[in-house]
């Protein structure tokens, strides 16, 4: 059962004083914890709800890997999530760019990102299957609770691309009955150059289903615009500020001022690429969101998940290292009632309004 720390609107409070979250913030000299020792407190309580992993393309591509074990082929496995104090992850279903979609068998675009969108569902929850002493299939925000509260790294499944709804609400339907509660607007053509009337009534179902838009590589334009049509909260589930690095992939301030004002999450990523080649300049990403859209609209979106050496920021080259990220948070005076919305609180209190939004709909709404 979901316990009451999970209100997204409230921070909790634990042993250590008022409003603490369970790590003292002033300790005595002579026990002055190490800001490193503060972090790992920190997030035993509230751990890191990590917004974009692609596991499962590295496991569709090579099946032979046992994540249950440290395995250096690829940079995740459930030691270095545990490791990193990863409570939820967000496991991705798009097909990595440049990628071969489907097979020769398939002779429309379309008919192969459905076929691949289905694979890739069916090989998560194959993961989640393989591995139910680690991981637990989630489809809400109390899902998510409980499988903290029960030890297990809450899984959920998406985001799923656009593309792969051809046109069709009736299949959105079924992703969503499959277990995926994200999608990814990117590069469907109900979203390219502005939202279609059948974008609109994409947006509207996905509000009604509960399921999270995926803002992550939408034109600047398009992202504002879905950010202001939808009535539940968006995410970008992996990006950078595009203020410190032009990245086409990264976002602008003026979507992160839309996130703001849709109460939306932008989830910085470890991508050397988007974010630099050091633990330091990840930091200086969060804080330019945290600065622009507030401490409650930003949160971790590693992108792990790859197999081989993927250039990663010094001392985050996997799930192991979200400790460091936090003391250095620490060390720049981030304080604690912020860093559990960015690990935990954000996500939990998306998941939670979206939620809510989409009971409100069914009222009002018939599909």
């Amino acid at each position: 059962m979901a316990d009451l720390q999970d209100d997204p609107h409230a921070a909790p409070a634990l042993p250590g004083g008022p409003g603490s979250l369970g790590v003292p913030d002033a300790p005595a000299p002579a026990a002055a914890a190490t800001a490193l020792d503060r972090a790992a407190a920190l997030l035993a309580v509230h751990p890191v709800a990590d917004g974009c992993n692609t596991l499962v393309w590295t496991l569709r591509q090579s099946p032979y890997h046992d994540i249950d074990t440290p395995d250096m082929g690829v940079d995740t496995d459930i030691p270095r999530l545990r490791s990193g104090g990863v409570g939820a992850q967000f496991w991705s279903l798009l097909v990595p760019p440049g990628a071969p979609a489907g097979d020769d068998r398939t002779p429309r675009e379309a008919d192969q990102v459905v076929s691949d969108t289905l694979e890739q569902i069916d090989v998560a929850l194959a993961l989640v299957r393989r591995y139910p002493d680690g991981l637990c299939l989630a489809l809400s925000a109390d899902d998510m609770a409980d499988a903290r509260n029960r030890g297990r790294i809450a899984s959920f499944l998406g985001p799923v691309p656009g593309r792969a709804l051809t046109g069709s609400l009736g299949a959105l339907r079924a992703f969503h009955a499959l277990g995926v509660r994200i999608l990814a607007p990117a590069g469907a053509p109900w979203a390219q150059d502005g939202l279609t009337a059948f974008g609109h009534e994409v947006v509207r179902e996905v509000n009604r289903l509960a399921i999270l838009l995926d803002l992550t590589g939408c034109p600047p334009m398009v992202a504002c615009q879905l950010a202001g049509a939808s009535k539940a909260p968006v995410i970008v589930s992996h990006t950078g500020a595009a203020a410190l690095n032009p990245h086409p992939g990264n976002v602008t301030d003026e979507v992160l001022l839309a996130l703001r004002a849709a109460n939306g999450l932008a989830m910085v990523t470890f991508d050397t690429a988007r974010t630099g080649d050091s633990l330091h300049a990840v930091a200086d990403h969060l804080d330019h969101v945290r600065a622009l859209a507030g401490p409650q609209c930003v949160g971790l979106g590693a992108g792990f998940g790859t197999e081989g050496d993927a250039p990663r920021p010094a001392g985050l080259t996997d799930p192991s290292g979200y400790p460091k990220l936090i003391a250095e948070l620490l060390e720049r005076g981030w304080p604690e009632t912020d860093l559990a919305l960015l690990t935990w609180g954000n996500a939990q209190r998306v998941l939670r309004d979206a939620e809510f939004t989409a009971r409100a709909a069914q009222h009002r709404r018939t599909p």
